[in-house]
């Protein structure tokens, strides 16, 4: 074997940075997978890491692996689209052409209903009336125990994490999350400077066994789960592991986030885990993925003790949740239109989710959720179909992005929901059934 072996490896996986093969903040392949690709050996390629590490282009990560340099990955995981003839599979949310009159027509009611003591600085976190809404909202789809006082306002979902987490943990504090995630999660514990550990799922969800080891072994302060229509994988747990995690949690004395976004697509309301853990349970759930993202509405159930430290985070960060959108979407919740609008983006996702099962068979876990969890055929790695697929005007997003551990992925996430027609989504599954069973091979030899 060539002294400089490793070095012509280094230049194969910098050109791939180069083009766009392995994008900013993709996790490179283990060493002995890449080591087989290339027809050389994992010291080799552990040594060509090595020469790209001390060249800024990728950086290491303990029990992680290693990642290229670059900017957020969820960038790369939601992707915009400026060409309307593109099909995007890769955006979480609801199919909007439905929701544009309704959201219109509330936010019209909302501003003629402003006042001054609306459009101005309020004490808590935000008026009493949005937050009994966000209880009634949370209450439909699983959660006891919410109340005014207890149910906090926030700007959606992400900011509610990426605040309880800072309330929470501190930096080099612990985190343990699903081994498949959320990338949004990953990209807050980096941004503050937490570490991250990934627990097993199994068809279940998250395993209480390996969350059992894990808190053994790593010490996390944390715990996040999503536990109805898991993001990627799509898992919905049912009642008795909600139990059982919530159970790991208490003897182990330590927090849980509960991530309840899709709770709504539930075809019968499943128990929350927050509802077994009243001091040590924080449960988010927002409007985002059932009315709009734009409208930011998000609604976090607070343990007593933490209310006012998560209320201060709150004031120190935003200060208030704009009131204008919680107008509206408190009278949304209030006259039944949004419940309404989640049962119809739920049967949506049937409908889209039958196509998907006609088009690619029984090849993949099917759900009643907003996406798909697809595994790829054997001559296909994720992130070469992922580029080849955006070359034909078909954007998804790679498995990649979603790997808390140095596990072995071939999957590509699929969103449902993004495309508003039926007939233009169809295409474009047909067009991706086409490429995924082509024999397309991309070769990069030296």
């Amino acid at each position: 074997m060539s002294e400089n072996k490793f070095k012509q490896i280094a230049e194969t996986i910098e050109s791939r940075i180069i083009d766009g093969i392995y994008p900013p903040n993709f996790k490179l392949p283990p060493h002995r997978e890449l080591a087989n690709e290339l027809s050389t050996t994992p010291a080799t390629i552990a040594k060509a890491y090595k020469l790209l590490a001390d060249k800024k282009r990728v950086e290491p990560f303990v029990g992680r692996g290693t990642f290229v340099c670059g900017e957020s990955r969820l960038e790369q995981v939601i992707q915009s689209s400026e060409d309307n003839g593109d099909y995007n599979f890769s955006i979480l949310q609801p199919c909007l052409s439905h929701n544009v009159q309704p959201l219109k027509e509330a936010l019209e009611k909302a501003a003629s209903q402003l006042t001054s003591d609306l459009i101005g600085y309020t004490e808590y976190s935000g008026h009493e009336t949005h937050r009994l809404a966000g209880v009634n909202w949370a209450k439909e789809y699983g959660l006891v125990g919410g109340n005014a006082n207890n149910t906090l306002l926030t700007n959606g979902a992400q900011h509610a994490l990426s605040l309880l987490i800072e309330v929470l943990t501190k930096p080099g504090d612990t985190i343990a999350i699903e081994a498949l995630v959320y990338p949004g999660i990953i990209a807050i514990a980096s941004l503050l400077g937490r570490q991250i550990v990934g627990v097993a799922l199994d068809d279940k969800g998250m395993s209480p066994t390996d969350l059992t080891r894990v808190i053994k072994q790593h010490k996390p302060k944390l715990v996040i789960v999503i536990p109805s229509f898991q993001n990627p994988t799509g898992i919905t747990m049912p009642t008795a592991r909600r139990k059982e995690i919530a159970d790991v949690i208490i003897k182990n004395n330590i927090y849980l986030i509960e991530d309840d976004i899709y709770g709504f697509l539930n075809e019968k309301v499943i128990p929350a885990i927050c509802n077994w853990l009243p001091e040590q349970g924080f449960h988010i759930t927002s409007l985002s993925k059932a009315i709009s993202p734009a409208i930011r509405c998000g609604f976090v159930k607070v343990p007593d003790i933490h209310i006012s430290n998560v209320g201060a985070q709150i004031r120190a960060s935003i200060w208030l949740s704009s009131p204008i959108n919680y107008i509206a979407a408190s009278d949304m919740i209030e006259t039944g239109v949004a419940y309404q609008l989640a049962n119809y983006q739920r049967e949506i996702a049937l409908r889209r989710q039958d196509m998907v099962y006609e088009i690619f068979g029984n090849s993949y876990l099917k759900t009643d959720g907003y996406h798909v969890w697809l595994p790829l055929m054997a001559h296909w790695q994720q992130d070469q179909f992922v580029l080849e697929a955006k070359n034909r005007g078909l954007i998804v997003s790679s498995g990649s992005y979603f790997n808390a551990t140095d596990t072995h992925l071939n999957h590509v996430r699929l969103s449902l929901m993004s495309i508003n027609s039926d007939e233009k989504f169809k295409k474009g599954l047909k067009a991706l059934f086409e490429l995924l069973n082509s024999n397309n091979k991309t070769m990069f030899p030296f």
